[in-house]
């Protein structure tokens, strides 16, 4: 019996011989070899391009947040020039150079049209000298050449004589008579 139990293994190790090839397959080998080169080759190209996306994405930040920061500089010396430029002592100043005059005590129309307080023409004060020299400068307020109003700048109006006129667009009363405000509910 051994010897037909190793006529049988012969036999079984000379069919699988004839179907598995015994020497070394090249042809079979090669396309793996490719394939796994290009899937190499294209992920080195992937993370190439991805580094260079991710490169020009970071200097487009720095440039952003450089003209960020230039941005808010400017508008803080912005927001320190209209701080300025609302200081009560600056808009009291250029009202004096536009030819206004303060208020006085104000008069009030009731709703059955009688005045609450004694209504007065304002009078130009003179405007008080400063003793002390300012520390900052005062801001250029010279109006331009054909501005809004097309006003010639060199042509101030006089305090006295703003005060006197009576303002664009309403009538003034006669002398002598009182002059009561128009305006209902104020």
């Amino acid at each position: 019996m051994t010897g037909t139990a190793g006529q049988q293994a012969k036999g079984r190790a000379g069919r699988l011989a004839r179907l598995m090839p015994s020497g070394p397959s090249t042809a079979a080998r090669t396309p793996f070899v490719l394939l796994v080169v290009l899937l190499l080759a294209g992920g080195l190209i992937s993370l190439l391009l991805l580094n260079s996306a991710l490169n020009e994405g970071s200097f487009k930040l720095s440039r952003l947040e450089r003209e960020t920061t230039e941005l808010t500089d400017e508008q803080q010396a912005l927001q320190h020039d209209v701080d300025s430029y609302s200081e009560p002592d600056a808009l009291e100043r250029r009202a004096r150079q536009l030819g206004m005059v303060p208020g006085g005590s104000p008069a009030f129309l009731d709703p059955d049209g009688t005045v609450r307080g004694v209504p007065e023409r304002a009078t130009a004060e003179p405007s008080p000298t400063p003793t002390a020299p300012e520390t900052s400068p005062a801001p250029e307020t010279s109006p331009e050449p054909g501005g809004e109003d097309g006003a010639d700048p060199s042509a101030t109006p006089s305090p006295t004589a703003s005060a006197t006129a009576p303002p664009t667009g309403t009538a003034s009363p006669a002398p002598g008579a009182p002059s009561t405000p128009t305006s209902p509910g104020r």
